[in-house]
């Protein structure tokens, strides 16, 4: 019973939402609300598949808001402010992802620096750069090729929510069907114990820093590409829905375990509560809390689901 109510409990909850918004407003199931919904959700999920990774294994990342807007500010100056053509900007912006990752992945592997701490730290001073490198002004992308990454249709469909789903499918093959993924679930459950088994944890730590490193630098361009700037003020406090949307899908806040099609649920949980609500005209600060008590009680679920177990 315990099994089926963590299933399906959030899908019976989601369609529940949206079947009373549906009822609260008429715009809510337009095809064109339903799309600016997949857009803006995924921007939090693709960041939220990393953020599975890096939580099964029993650590967190707070950065992410501020990787977002770096790398926004980073392609939006290599786009408009260089000679670099747009498939040649895009992979300096993943390798600044890469690099984040790799510096946090070593911090915490190596020099053993409780990852809330460290990217306590980070989160303020990856945004600050950006807001030193544009002095706090937005950069303004011109180029209509470069838009087509948070503007355009493949078919019928938002591209964001093209390159969020076969995000996803990468990821979930990785964390379900490899043996990386299945050691990230060993290491996040005992260190000690993977160690015994002859797990290079540092190895796995680094790997899931750099992973969330990549994917939240595809989230900053997506962004970028949607808004049509970079900007250092963007993003700001996103890890709180990052840090929900994987909560809500059923990942342990301990480690150890892991639901990467639980994370898609709970961030389209997330954007379709912010959308519903924006809908209805509650105000802003209602929103903030509203936001809050669902993180709140996906906190309470998990800790109790922990104490079951234990």
């Amino acid at each position: 019973m315990r099994e089926a109510v963590q299933s399906y409990g959030l899908l019976v909850g989601f369609i529940g939402l949206c079947v009373f918004l549906s009822l609260m407003c008429p715009y809510f199931l337009t095809v064109h609300n339903l799309f600016n919904v997949g857009r803006q959700v995924a921007v939090t999920a693709i960041i939220a598949f990393g953020m599975t990774f890096v939580i099964t294994a029993a650590q967190i990342d707070l950065s992410v808001g501020s990787v977002v807007a770096l790398t926004g500010v980073a392609t939006a100056a290599l786009v408009s402010r260089t000679v670099l053509p747009l498939w040649a900007s895009l992979p300096v912006v993943l390798v600044l992802g890469v690099g984040i990752g790799l510096m946090h992945g070593f911090f915490v592997a190596k020099q053993k620096i409780p990852a809330f701490l460290l990217t306590l730290a980070t989160m303020g001073i990856i945004r600050g750069a950006g807001f030193i490198y544009t002095g706090g002004h937005p950069i303004y992308v011109g180029s209509r090729d470069f838009r087509i990454m948070g503007r355009g249709f493949v078919g019928p469909i938002p591209v964001p929510i093209v390159i969020m789903l076969a995000l996803w499918v990468v990821c979930y093959f990785i964390f379900v069907r490899t043996r990386i993924g299945k050691y990230v679930t060993v290491v996040g459950d005992s260190q000690e114990v993977a160690r015994l088994s002859g797990i290079n944890v540092d190895r796995v730590l680094i790997f899931v820093f750099i992973l969330e490193g990549v994917l939240t630098a595809i989230s900053g361009i997506v962004m970028a590409s949607r808004l049509g700037t970079g900007s250092p003020q963007v993003a700001l406090g996103m890890e709180l829905d990052v840090i929900a949307a994987v909560i809500l899908g059923g990942t342990s806040l301990f480690g150890g375990e892991g639901r990467m099609s639980g994370t898609l649920l709970g961030a389209l949980v997330i954007g379709t509560l912010v959308n519903g609500m924006t809908l209805l005209n509650i105000s802003p600060y209602v929103q903030m809390v509203v936001r809050g008590m669902v993180i709140l009680g996906a906190v309470w679920v998990n800790m109790t689901r922990y104490r079951i177990r234990q």
